[in-house]
């Protein structure tokens, strides 16, 4: 009989914490860049001041989608042990109106 081995831990998901801290930090970087264009917007003369208060404004949808890409891309999914069979259903046993008529 051939043994099959378990998965690497490596091959499974992040845990919700730590997939919490990345999407924060995602975002972080994000608004990060929004307030330097804020304060671009109010250093840059004339009309060229349009163009960070354009990003800035835009800034906010993007980092959230951003921030909600998954983080594990090139993880492959984990797979079922080997030593788990899957529960078939039960056999069908006689029904109540058969054990009724003997």
């Amino acid at each position: 009989m051939k043994k099959t081995s378990a998965p690497p831990i490596t091959s499974l998901p992040l845990s919700p914490d730590e997939e919490r801290k990345h999407r924060m930090i995602k975002y972080s970087v994000a608004m990060g860049v929004r307030v330097l264009c804020l304060i671009l917007a109010v250093i840059v003369p004339g009309w060229w001041a349009a163009v960070p208060l354009v990003a800035a404004i835009f800034l906010p949808y993007f980092a959230v989608v951003i921030a909600n890409v998954s983080v594990e891309q090139g993880r492959v999914d984990v797979q079922r042990p080997g030593s788990i069979v899957p529960m078939a259903p039960p056999p069908p046993g006689p029904r109540e109106d058969d054990r009724e008529g003997q």
